[in-house]
């Protein structure tokens, strides 16, 4: 099995009073509180999530 290719995702700023989509962008990444980091599989779906609420995360690539 190959390994896939990760990214290390941190939530830095928090979601009150955001747009409802975006919350659930930020959830749907599996961030739950700020400074939470979890690593998310690059795919084309994640990207767009990253995407659409950049402005409220630090990302690295692994």
């Amino acid at each position: 099995m190959t390994d896939k290719a990760k990214i290390k995702v941190t939530l830095v700023k928090s979601v009150a009073g955001r747009l409802q989509a975006h919350k659930a962008c930020v959830r749907g990444l599996g961030l739950r509180r700020m400074n939470h980091t979890v690593e998310v599989i690059d795919t084309p779906e994640n990207r767009g999530m990253i995407n659409k609420v950049h402005y409220l995360l630090s990302v690295e690539a692994n």
